[in-house]
């Protein structure tokens, strides 16, 4: 696996009246294309807010973020959007589907706004879909899903325009542990099968460590565990 992502010395601090706080203090990470990742460590660390950067959502306050060679940490903001329109999926704790459109209207949502023709975007989504065991659930809006069914939803919307990495961001914290271990599964199969990068921010170690390399944050920086995927299981 070929170097993909590069992050040296990032740093992001935030202003909370007088006080300034300091968030991330140089975190330094390369991950591997086609590596799946993960981020664990108590709420409040910093987690959320690298995995944001390294999205494009956030900015640093210093520090770098290179995808294969090139910087997008000081993009300009249409740059920016472009980058991770094309380059980045993002699942979060919290499926964020749109309650009035169905299970193949969210998923092709992206496309659409991406201005792809309407026939494209839906068999693109009609067949992302189905691979992550939706084929019968095209139709039918999220309050007809059961959570983990909408989380589902939520990862097709994320892979409709085929980027080069998942970022995900406690994507089972607000699911059974059964349907939960089903969408870390997902996950881990999609790596597998497509060689997608994923980039995971989890609370629960028993799924960080069957993952190829666990970092945990603490004090806002990342430290490594040593632990594979082959050990834990």
């Amino acid at each position: 696996m070929s170097e993909f992502l590069q992050v040296r010395d990032l740093r992001k601090s935030f202003r909370m009246g007088a006080e300034e706080l300091h968030i991330l203090k140089g975190v330094n990470l390369s991950v591997r294309r086609g590596e799946l990742l993960a981020i664990a460590g108590p709420s409040g660390v910093g987690k959320s807010t690298l995995l944001h950067i390294l999205g494009g959502l956030d900015r640093p306050t210093a520090g770098e973020v290179y995808y294969e060679g090139v910087e997008i940490s000081r993009l300009p903001e249409g740059e920016l959007a472009a980058f991770r329109n094309q380059t980045v999926g993002f699942v979060f704790q919290f499926h964020h589907l749109l309650p009035e459109f169905t299970a193949l209207e969210n998923t092709m949502m992206p496309a659409l706004i991406g201005r792809q023709p309407l026939v494209r975007a839906q068999e693109a989504a009609k067949g992302i879909l189905q691979r992550v065991g939706l084929a019968e659930r095209l139709a039918h809006r999220p309050g007809e899903l059961s959570g983990g069914e909408q989380q589902r939803v939520a990862i097709a919307r994320a892979l409709a325009l085929s980027p080069d990495v998942l970022l995900a961001d406690e994507p089972t914290g607000n699911l059974d542990s059964k349907t939960g271990e089903a969408i870390f599964d997902l996950l881990r199969e999609l790596n597998q099968e497509q060689g997608l990068t994923v980039i995971l921010v989890t609370h629960n170690e028993w799924f960080a460590r069957r993952t190829d390399r666990l970092l945990r944050m603490a004090d806002g920086q990342l430290g490594e565990v040593a632990v594979t995927r082959t050990e834990a299981e």
